[in-house]
């Protein structure tokens, strides 16, 4: 079940990663192509790298691990940003969408292979 979670997701990231790409390559703009183009391409290298992961998760479990932590830096940005006026509130969609993928990989890995939130952080699945 993790497994196809993992390679779904990771497909997503490639599909949404593309459509970040769409404003910047149809109107692209000073200040925000640079970043855009950027953010798009880290989205599909996720993406990819989750959906690689997916094929042999008792071994490369850290690198889901840790997109599991980058989702979750997501979720708190959001959570932070939205009272202050640095984010609107839909995103608050975003970080349950972004919170619950990212408890799935970080508490699914640790299941999955059992080893410790440390040894997962630290790249090790024994």
């Amino acid at each position: 079940m993790l497994r196809k979670f993992v390679w779904i997701t990771g497909f997503l990231d490639i599909l949404i990663g593309l459509g970040v790409w769409t404003q910047p390559l149809t109107n692209p703009e000073q200040g925000t192509f640079v970043s855009l183009m950027t953010l798009g391409a880290f989205l599909m290298f996720a993406g990819a790298a989750l959906m690689w992961s997916s094929k042999d998760i008792a071994v490369r479990a850290p690198v889901i691990f840790w997109q599991g932590l980058v989702r979750l830096t997501a979720v708190i940005s959001i959570l932070y940003g939205v009272p202050k006026g640095l984010a609107t509130p839909y995103e608050y969609g975003v970080a349950a969408f972004d919170g619950v993928i990212s408890l799935t990989y970080i508490l699914g890995t640790m299941r999955f292979t059992g080893a410790s939130a440390f040894k997962l952080f630290m790249g090790k699945t024994q």
